[in-house]
């Protein structure tokens, strides 16, 4: 089956107190973006990637692509971004054709495992839909409406991470519904369209970057791939 990855990218650099959007980031030398691109291209150079940036952030990628070898001989689709990241992914997946299978990513989690995205797929074509997870390591607490809390069963939580992987149809039809504020990633799309959501294990590694603390954690990692290496 033909296999997409939509790579939503498009976040700016507020929390990070930064001009510089935090995809573009340096880390170990390169920006955060081309991390994450590698990880999917490790998994297979035959995926079709869809970046999906801010109209204002494509002429500056074009730069970084020019700047860096990354490992791949096709060109990446790019296509501007919505103002939402509902919006985004639909103008994605305008560029996804035909049948197969389509993962979403954010481009700020640059250590997916290879075995997470090959899982990812296989899960997707058995059941339609694979959503990455892990569980929750602390105390959770919920709050009501009238300011008590509530302690929570966190060995019943997940901390859903992306990618999110769909079977092409089903994510499609998905994404014909109108927006809602309910919606904070594809998982809650498909499931206010009626289909079931399937969940596989993540990576606690598999960290989305988003403060300063992040990149230095992420930094971390990198020493430790390169030690172990």
């Amino acid at each position: 089956m033909k296999q997409y990855v939509i790579l939503v990218a498009g976040g700016s650099g507020s929390r990070m107190g930064v001009s510089l959007p935090k995809q573009f980031l340096p880390l170990s030398g390169k920006p955060v973006l081309i991390h994450t691109l590698e990880r999917f291209l490790e998994y297979s150079p035959d995926v079709q990637i869809i970046l999906c940036l801010p109209q204002d952030q494509l002429a500056y990628w074009q730069q970084i692509r020019t700047s860096y070898s990354l490992p791949f001989t096709y060109p990446i689709l790019e296509t501007p971004g919505g103002a939402s990241r509902f919006q985004s992914v639909r103008n994605g997946l305008q560029h996804v054709t035909g049948d197969g299978l389509v993962a979403v990513h954010d481009g700020v989690r640059p250590f997916v495992p290879v075995s997470v995205i090959a899982r990812s797929f296989e899960l997707a074509a058995e059941q339609g839909t694979a959503i990455a997870a892990v569980a929750a390591k602390d105390s959770v607490r919920l709050l009501n409406n009238d300011l008590t809390n509530t302690a929570l069963d966190r060995s019943r939580l997940r901390l859903i991470q992306t990618p999110q992987t769909f079977q092409v149809a089903l994510l499609k039809k998905a994404f014909e519904q109108p927006e809602s504020p309910l919606f904070t990633d594809d998982a809650s799309v498909a499931e206010a369209a009626g289909y079931a959501i399937h969940l596989l294990e993540g990576s606690y590694e598999n960290i989305k970057i988003t403060t300063p603390e992040d990149l230095a954690f992420a930094e971390a990692l990198l020493t430790r791939e390169s030690t172990a290496s």
